[in-house]
């Protein structure tokens, strides 16, 4: 491991805008988005509300691997990594109250208003209007997945946030209590992790979510803490690289993992991507892994799993910093309607697969059609969102007005 570098900023202290977080931003949200437009047209497995009569074999592979795999574990994976790592530096810029309000403001006001307002009432259509004890019942053995839909992750991210800004109040209240020897804010960085750094995080999450999956297999749900849909199988995963999100953050790994060790890993997990595909090809898959259990088969799995996510994560990272230096107009304004793009696109683009049932096209040209415009309309209404009344606040992306000077909202060291 090299040696500890001195820093004399403060743990807040930013690294200016990183352009590569944007892309990789956009390109996962843009993943997640094409990967549901393909939902109507083949074997995709898991429900989807629409079932095109165009259909193509096309679709299997990519979906029986990606679904637990690239979507699980580097989009949503990474999209927690983010997260994490813009997180410190919003608590430490606003403080506490402001911060936890602003969260409310940008993820529990949209989560509650599309769950209660739009997902509940469509989830109830769709089941054929049972009983209400029975319908809301249903929902809960289902771990309210259908009242939450794809809005888990905002759920979740609500929690975590939330965690964090409860232990990052401690901490200041500790230091505050206890000031730190000659009274500087000066501290030694963490080095960036190396090779045996990742090995060790890779095995221990290996192990941990192979434990978890005895009980808990992939795309088992629970409710956590009785209200948010939770699998089990991943939750190790995510939480874990929240948290390595904020330690990235401050102590700035992202621009000083080396650049060897980022392209090995690369390498890494494409390598395990594409002993994924080859198991599905050979028809192997499902005879030499398992979605959970004791059994070897769940452990290979697992390690395949983890190699994606750790390798894919590390490696994107170093090589959208290698590529990327310079931010474009267009980039940074999909970077900025990323947020509310996620929260749209399910239902843009199941509009979309509805608007173009009737059509006699091939599977092919009604995927491309429905991508590429639910694309175009996630990040398009996204970016348009803050301009129109309401729709900001529905969505989260209503700006912030600062606080008042002398407020007491102002910004705390982290």
């Amino acid at each position: 491991m090299p040696r500890a570098a001195r820093s004399e900023l403060p743990a807040a202290a930013g690294e200016g805008h990183l352009v590569f977080l944007d892309v990789l931003r956009v390109l996962i949200i843009s993943m997640v988005i094409i990967h549901h437009a393909g939902q109507a047209y083949g074997p995709t497995g898991g429900f989807w509300p629409v079932q095109d009569a165009a259909t193509s074999e096309w679709f299997r592979p990519f979906y029986t691997v990606n679904v637990y795999t690239v979507n699980a574990a580097v989009g949503l994976g990474m999209l927690f990594l983010i997260a994490g790592y813009f997180t410190p530096a919003s608590d430490g810029r606003k403080g506490p109250r402001r911060f936890l309000r602003e969260r409310w403001t940008r993820i529990g006001i949209p989560l509650v208003v599309f769950v209660l307002a739009v997902n509940i009432p469509l989830a109830y259509l769709a089941s054929g209007r049972p009983e209400p004890w029975t319908f809301i019942t249903g929902l809960y053995g289902d771990a309210w997945q259908g009242a939450y839909f794809h809005l888990w992750f905002l759920g979740h991210l609500l929690i975590y946030t939330a965690v964090y800004a409860l232990w990052a109040g401690r901490r200041r209240s500790r230091a505050t209590a206890v000031p730190a020897a000659g009274g500087g804010e000066s501290r030694e960085l963490l080095p960036p992790p190396g090779h045996a750094a990742l090995v060790g995080f890779a095995a221990v999450l290996i192990v941990v979510t192979w434990i978890i999956r005895w009980w808990f297999p992939v795309d088992s749900w629970v409710p956590l803490f009785f209200v948010v849909p939770a699998e089990p199988a991943n939750l190790a995963q995510y939480v874990s690289l929240f948290t390595l999100g904020i330690v990235a953050y401050r102590n700035h790994w992202f621009t000083r993992i080396p650049r060897a060790v980022g392209l090995l890993w690369l390498a890494m997990g494409f390598l395990a991507t594409v002993a994924i595909f080859s198991l599905q090809a050979f028809n192997l898959w499902f005879t030499l892994t398992a979605t959970g259990g004791f059994g070897w088969p769940s452990l290979v799995r697992v390690s395949l799993e983890t190699l994606v996510c750790i390798g894919l994560s590390v490696g994107l990272i170093v090589l959208f910093r290698e590529a990327w230096h310079r931010s474009q107009r267009l980039l940074a304004a999909m970077a900025t309607a990323s947020y509310a793009a996620y929260i749209l696109h399910v239902y843009i683009v199941v509009g979309l697969q509805v608007a173009v049932l009737q059509y006699p096209w091939p599977a092919g040209v009604k995927f491309l059609a429905v991508a590429v415009a639910g694309v175009a309309l996630s990040f398009g209404i996204g970016h348009f969102s803050p301009t129109v009344p309401g729709l900001g606040l529905v969505l989260g992306t209503r700006k912030e007005r600062p606080p008042a000077a002398g407020g007491t909202s102002a910004a705390h060291p982290a």
